[in-house]
């Protein structure tokens, strides 16, 4: 997370990490039959039994697996094969989807039926032989996914000449991921950017600003790399899309002004899209808040990008060293620059924010006060890192994100890699000048 401009272009807009619901799982054997060997289910009025339920999920899974095979084939009548007919718009914005999709090389793609919801509205509509059906997308971008990665969708069918189609595909928003079926490719033409390892995202109108961001996204990560030791091969992708619900249903946090969020890193989890997540992301997209993509640069890219090469690793990995670390890296690529300095930031920090200094910021301190926690937290890095050196900082990381378990595990670790408890480190942390 980062308010950008905090240190030079006076813009209040906070940037703040969040995850996505983006899971990677391995389709089991539904017992799918053939493509000629669909079971006839009858509506049923008062619902469907047990074993109606199976057949039509095995059904609905046949015409997924044709479904993911024509993006992989570039197949559009075979992509539109399961769309109802007698609705032109859901066709049109059908085929767009594809047209979007086809933007990427995908490596590996499949659809599968999780578990019908209830949809009274479409079934009101669409008559009783109407279901609806939570859809897993199992997916992995070439070049920027080293792992398949999962996003949900809703799909709601009616029988019609003795097939299933699609008559509706947002009838079960409120049963999804909250970021992680809102994908860029859902919402009207795209334009995608490539440049090294870094891919973005825009409208088809705006490929110019595409490029632009592009050319902003590759510097960032070219700073990234400078500045964080461990292994990165800056793979990346920025979406800088008008709408403003692509990944993300929140833009504004917090109390009082300033609290406008610039860009989020988005992480991608090999796990169950809603609930808690408990284990490690896989990845991570950055999202740009639609009123700043015209503004998008490297400072604000920077922060988002180091979430982006520690994504694995922040697990477990305290706030204070997750926000910390990319704070110390954004600064540290102002500085490349003879023109442009951090002082006046050093200075806030040590005098607004350090006498206040007790213990290392937690979440609750980011909540209450973001400027004040990040200014600590970033000022503890840069501490460890000048103290201690950026290999043992790298290390620090690693271990908390590996083995920071319990309260007296953290302690541990804070210790075995500092000398110093946490409230020793932050006691530190405070007399420190810079």
């Amino acid at each position: 997370m980062s308010k950008r401009g905090r240190l030079i272009a006076g813009l209040a807009a906070l940037a703040v990490a969040s995850t996505a619901g983006v899971v990677a799982a391995t389709r089991g054997d539904h017992g799918s039959p053939g493509a000629g060997a669909a079971v006839a289910v009858e509506a049923t009025p008062k619902g469907a039994s047990d074993a109606d339920k199976a057949a039509r999920k095995r059904e609905v899974d046949v015409l997924l697996a044709q479904r993911a095979t024509a993006v992989l084939k570039g197949d559009l009548k075979g992509f539109l094969a399961i769309v109802d007919p007698k609705q032109p718009a859901l066709v049109s914005e059908q085929r767009t989807l594809f047209t979007n999709l086809r933007e990427f090389p995908f490596t590996k793609l499949n659809y599968f039926v999780d578990a019908e919801r209830e949809a009274p509205a479409v079934v009101a509509k669409y008559g009783a032989g109407t279901f609806s059906v939570r859809v897993m997308m199992r997916y992995q971008l070439t070049g920027l996914d080293n792992a398949p990665v999962q996003t949900d969708l809703g799909y709601s069918l009616t029988r019609r000449d003795n097939r299933w189609v699609l008559v509706s595909d947002t009838a079960l928003d409120e049963y999804l991921s909250r970021d992680g079926h809102r994908q860029p490719w859902d919402y009207g033409e795209i334009s995608v950017t490539r440049r090294d390892n870094v891919v973005v995202v825009v409208e088809k109108a705006e490929a110019t600003l595409g490029a632009q961001i592009a050319r902003s996204s590759q510097g960032a990560v070219d700073a990234v790399l400078r500045h964080w030791s461990r292994p990165w091969n800056g793979a990346v992708m920025v979406v800088a899309m008008r709408e403003p619900q692509v990944m993300s249903l929140l833009w504004t946090a917090g109390r009082g002004d300033g609290w406008t969020i610039a860009a989020k890193a988005v992480s991608l989890y090999d796990g169950e899209p809603l609930g808690l997540k408990t284990t490690a992301p896989v990845g991570a997209r950055i999202v740009v808040n639609p009123a700043y993509r015209k503004r998008t640069d490297e400072d604000l890219l920077v922060h988002e990008m180091t979430h982006v090469a520690t994504a694995s690793m922040n697990h477990r990995t305290p706030i204070w060293l997750v926000e910390g670390l990319a704070e110390y890296v954004r600064c540290r690529s102002i500085e490349d620059d003879p023109h442009w300095t951090v002082d006046p930031y050093r200075k806030r920090v040590r005098s607004k924010y350090l006498p206040s200094l007790k213990a290392l910021p937690t979440t609750a301190d980011f909540d209450a006060n973001s400027d004040r926690a990040y200014g600590l937290s970033w000022w503890t890095t840069e501490y460890l890192a000048a103290t201690k050196g950026t290999k043992a900082l790298t290390a620090l990381y690693a271990d908390l994100s590996a083995h920071n378990t319990t309260p007296v595990a953290y302690e541990t670790i804070i210790k075995r890699h500092t000398g110093k408890t946490p409230t020793a480190l932050a006691a530190a942390v405070k007399n420190w000048r810079g």
